[in-house]
C-alpha cells in the first residue's frame, strides 16, 4: 500500500492525538484547549479583534464569544472599544494571564516531549522543518488561507525542557475541560 495515501489523514490524526494528549497533561488548569489556544494566540497580537483572532485560531466566531466571555470573567483578558470603529472590540491580556500562559507553555512542552518520544533532536528538527516546507507549499496553493504566524514560546530556561515550537493543535474546538 501506498504510504503516502494517507497523509491527510495521519496530519488530522495526529493533531486530533495531540490535542487529546494536551488536555491529558493540562489536568488542573480548568481552562479548554481553545481557550488555551484563544491565550497564546492572543499573548502575540495584542489589541487584535475578535474578528481575526476567531480567523487565527480557527474557532466559530460564536464558539469564540463563549470563550472570551469566560476568560473576561476569570480576569484574564478584556475587551477594549475601537477607537476607530464603535462596533468593534479589541482583545487584551490582563497581568492575571501571564502566569496561565507560563503554564500554558510548560503543559504544551510536556505533551510535546510525551508525543516525541523515541525520536532523538535530529529527528525532531527534521520532522519539524519538513512540516514547515508542507506548510509553505500550501500556503503558496491556498494564497489567504494562511492566518498567521504560528505563536512562539517565551524562554522557559529554568525548564528542564523548554519548548522550542508551538504546541496547540489543530483541534482548537475541543470543548472538554482540562481539570483535575
Amino acid at each position: 500500500m501506498d504510504r503516502l495515501r494517507n497523509f491527510g489523514f495521519l496530519l488530522k490524526d495526529v493533531s486530533r492525538l495531540s490535542g487529546l494528549n494536551f488536555e491529558r497533561e493540562a489536568v488542573g488548569l480548568n481552562l479548554t484547549l481553545a481557550q488555551c489556544k484563544v491565550l497564546i494566540y492572543l499573548q502575540q497580537n495584542e489589541g487584535i479583534s475578535q474578528v481575526r483572532l476567531a480567523e487565527l485560531t480557527d474557532i466559530d466566531p460564536m464558539t469564540l464569544v463563549r470563550n472570551l466571555d469566560r476568560l473576561e470573567r476569570d480576569g484574564l483578558i478584556e475587551r477594549r472599544q475601537d477607537p476607530a470603529d464603535r462596533r468593534a472590540r479589541r482583545l487584551f491580556m490582563t497581568a492575571a494571564a501571564q502566569p496561565v500562559l507560563l503554564e500554558i507553555w510548560r503543559i504544551a512542552a510536556r505533551a510535546r516531549a510525551a508525543a516525541l518520544a523515541g525520536l532523538s533532536a535530529a529527528e525532531q528538527n527534521l520532522l519539524v522543518g519538513l512540516l514547515e516546507k508542507v506548510h509553505a507549499n500550501l500556503t503558496t496553493l491556498l494564497p489567504g488561507a494562511e492566518a498567521g504566524a504560528p505563536p512562539c514560546p517565551p524562554d522557559l530556561s529554568d525548564d528542564p525542557a523548554p519548548p522550542s515550537t508551538p504546541e496547540l493543535p489543530a483541534a482548537a474546538g475541543s470543548s472538554k475541560k482540562a481539570s483535575r
